[in-house]
C-alpha cells in the first residue's frame, strides 16, 4: 500500500536521510501532491549541497597557509568607512579549523539575526579575537582610510597567540610586520576574514543603536551613519552633532551653510 502525501510529507521533513528506494517510489507516484514534495525537498537538497561547497570553497586560502605550516592565521575586516558619522570599527579573529563555518559570509549578504548568531558562535568558539575603535576626531584628522588602518593594527595587537599570518580584505595594513595577503571581497572568498566582517559590524551596529538614544530624531538605529535621504534630511533640520565627520563632504555642506 502506498504512502498518504502525509505521510511522505512527514518523512521528508525528517532529519534522516531519505534512501534510493524512496527516491525512486517518490518519482513513480503519479499523485501532484507527491510530486510537489519531491521538487521541494530535491530543490533543499540543492541548497544544502550548494551551501556545503561554498562553505569548503570559503577555507580554500586557510588551508593553503596550514599546509604552509602556518598555526595562526588571522582574518580582518572593518565596518564603518562610508559613514556620515560613528567610529570606524576592525576586528581581527583567528579560528579553529574545525570551526563550524555554516552560514558564514560576508556580514552585508546576512541577515540582522543570522549576524547576531553568527556573533555570538564566533565570540564563543574562535581562537582569540581582537576588536579596534577609531572615533571621530581621529577620523577628521587623519582621514578615514588611515583611520582604518589605525583600526586593524589596534584590532591586530590584541590577538593572543600573535598571528603568524593576516587575511585582509582588499587591503594590505601599513606599519604591521606579520606577513599578510589582500584578497579581493575577501570577507566573501575566506572565512577568517568573514569571521571579522560579522564581529565588526555587529561591534558597530551596536554603538550607533545606542548613539541613537544619544540624538534622538537622526536615525542612527536604522541607516548606521550612512549618508541616507532620511539622514541628509535629518542634519539640514537638526544640524551636525559631535559624532558627525566634518570631514566628509555632505557633513561640510551643512556646516558652510550655517
Amino acid at each position: 500500500m502506498s504512502r498518504t502525501i502525509a505521510d511522505w510529507k512527514e518523512r521528508l521533513s525528517s532529519s534522516e536521510v531519505i534512501t534510493e528506494d524512496e527516491l525512486a517510489e517518490l518519482r513513480i507516484d503519479s499523485r501532484m501532491g507527491v510530486q510537489k514534495l519531491l521538487q521541494s525537498y530535491l530543490k533543499q537538497q540543492e541548497r544544502i549541497q550548494a551551501e556545503q561547497i561554498r562553505v569548503e570553497g570559503m577555507w580554500r586560502f586557510e588551508r593553503q597557509l596550514w599546509a604552509q605550516g602556518k598555526s595562526w592565521i588571522a582574518g580582518v575586516d572593518e565596518a564603518g568607512r562610508g559613514p556620515l558619522a560613528g567610529p570606524v570599527v576592525a576586528a581581527a579573529v583567528i579560528l579553529p579549523s574545525d570551526f563550524d563555518a555554516t552560514g558564514l559570509n560576508d556580514s552585508k549578504q546576512v541577515k540582522k539575526e543570522e549576524r547576531n548568531r553568527l556573533r555570538q558562535k564566533i565570540e564563543q568558539e574562535a581562537i582569540t579575537i581582537g576588536v579596534g575603535v577609531i572615533d571621530v576626531p581621529y577620523i577628521d584628522k587623519y582621514n578615514i582610510l588611515q583611520a582604518t588602518y589605525q583600526a586593524m593594527r589596534i584590532a591586530l595587537s590584541q590577538l593572543q597567540p600573535i598571528p603568524d599570518f593576516i587575511l585582509g580584505d582588499a587591503v594590505k595594513i601599513p606599519r604591521v610586520t606579520i606577513p599578510q595577503h589582500s584578497i579581493i571581497k575577501g570577507d566573501a572568498q575566506s572565512h577568517s576574514i568573514a569571521a571579522a566582517s560579522i564581529i565588526a559590524k555587529t561591534t558597530r551596529d551596536e554603538y550607533m543603536t545606542q548613539l541613537a538614544d544619544k540624538y534622538p530624531g537622526y536615525g542612527f538605529e536604522k541607516h548606521m551613519g550612512y549618508g541616507t535621504p532620511e539622514h541628509l534630511q535629518a542634519i539640514e533640520a537638526l544640524g551636525v552633532t559631535p559624532e558627525h565627520r566634518s570631514s566628509f563632504a555632505p557633513v561640510q555642506a551643512v556646516l558652510r551653510s550655517r
